[in-house]
C-alpha cells in the first residue's frame, strides 16, 4: 500500500465525499474513485457507503482510521513527501463562510488577489449560521471569517484585525450635523443589523449595561442595501468602523462618533483542527492573513 492510497482513505474519511477528497488532494475524481476501489479490494470491505449524508465509513473503516493515519504520518515523515499545494495550477474549490460585512469590504480585495496568485481556483461563499461549526468540522467549509465568539473553543483561530463601532446617517440629516449627542441618539430612530458576525450583540449589551434603550425602528438580517436605506431616511445605524467607512464611499452618508463608548472586537478566521495541516487550507489562511495586513 502506497502513501497515495492512505491519503485518499484519510481524505474521504474527513470529507465524506469522493469529489471533495479529490479537490483537497489535487486529484481528479476518477483517480480517487480508482484508489477507493483498490482500498476496497485490499481490505475486502466497502469501507465507505454512499448515503444522504455523504460517504459514511463502515465499522471496519472506522477501526482502521487510527492505524492508517499513523502509517501515513510515518511514511510522510520518513520520505519527506508532504502533499503539496500549487496555487498557480490548482483547480480547487474553497468554501468560506463569511458575513455580509465581509462581502462589502473584503470579498473584492480577496478575488483580485486570487486572480493573480491562484487564477483557476474557485470560491464558494457560505453564510455564517449556527451550523458553521459543523460545516468546518465536516470539511464542507474550509474557513469562517468574522466575529464568532461561539467558535472560540475547539477551533483554531487567527486574529485578522481589531474593529470598533461608528454611527452612520445621511449626509443631509435634518437634525444632526457633525456631532451625535446622547440625547439625540436616544430620540432618533435606529436600524440594527441582527445578522451573525456583525457584533450587534456587543452594542446591545453595552447600551443595556449603561441603562440606555434606543428606539429601534427596523431590524435587518443582512447588510446589503443599508447604505441606500440610510441615505434616504433619517435612521441611524451603529455598525463596525470598517463597514461605516465602506458605506461612506458607496452611499450618500456620513460617519459620526457614537456618544457611548463601545468595546472593540476582533475579526478572526477560524478552521477545524482536522484541516490544520492541510496544504491548501494553510495556503488559503496565510493568503488571507497577508491580505488583511495590506488593507
Amino acid at each position: 500500500m502506497d502513501m497515495k492510497l492512505l491519503a485518499v482513505f484519510d481524505e474521504i474519511y474527513k470529507t465524506r465525499s469522493v469529489s471533495r477528497a479529490g479537490e483537497n488532494l489535487g486529484l481528479p475524481q476518477t483517480s480517487v474513485s480508482l484508489a477507493l476501489a483498490r482500498l476496497r479490494r485490499q481490505f475486502d470491505d466497502q469501507l465507505f457507503v454512499r448515503t444522504a449524508n455523504g460517504m459514511v465509513p463502515t465499522p471496519r473503516a472506522a477501526l482502521l482510521v487510527p492505524q492508517l493515519r499513523q502509517a501515513l504520518q510515518l511514511l510522510q515523515s520518513a520520505t519527506q513527501q508532504q502533499v503539496k499545494f500549487d496555487p498557480a495550477s490548482s483547480f480547487r474549490i474553497f468554501r468560506i463562510a463569511m458575513t455580509d460585512i465581509s462581502h462589502l469590504e473584503f470579498l473584492p480585495a480577496m478575488m483580485n488577489k486570487l486572480a493573480k496568485t491562484a487564477p483557476n481556483t474557485q470560491i464558494k461563499v457560505l453564510r455564517i449560521t449556527s451550523e458553521t461549526g459543523k460545516l468546518l468540522e465536516s470539511g464542507d467549509a474550509d474557513l469562517a471569517i468574522g466575529y464568532m465568539p461561539e467558535l472560540e473553543a475547539g477551533f483554531y483561530q487567527q486574529k485578522l484585525f481589531k474593529d470598533g463601532f461608528a454611527c452612520v446617517i445621511r449626509r443631509d440629516h435634518p437634525r444632526i450635523d457633525r456631532k451625535l449627542t446622547e440625547n439625540r441618539f436616544k430620540s432618533e430612530r435606529h436600524v440594527v443589523l441582527i445578522a451573525p458576525g456583525t457584533g450587534n450583540e456587543i452594542v446591545e449589551h453595552e447600551l443595556k449595561r449603561q441603562g440606555m434603550q434606543r428606539k429601534v425602528a427596523l431590524s435587518l438580517p443582512t447588510l446589503p442595501g443599508v447604505g441606500n436605506l440610510l441615505a434616504n431616511t433619517d435612521l441611524i445605524a451603529t455598525v463596525p468602523e470598517r463597514v461605516a467607512q465602506t458605506l461612506a464611499k458607496i452611499a450618500h452618508v456620513k460617519i459620526l462618533i457614537p456618544p457611548y463608548r463601545f468595546p472593540d472586537f476582533s475579526i478572526k478566521q477560524h478552521w477545524h483542527e482536522r484541516y490544520h495541516q492541510d496544504p491548501g487550507n494553510r495556503w488559503l489562511r496565510s493568503t488571507l492573513a497577508e491580505l488583511f495586513l495590506e488593507m
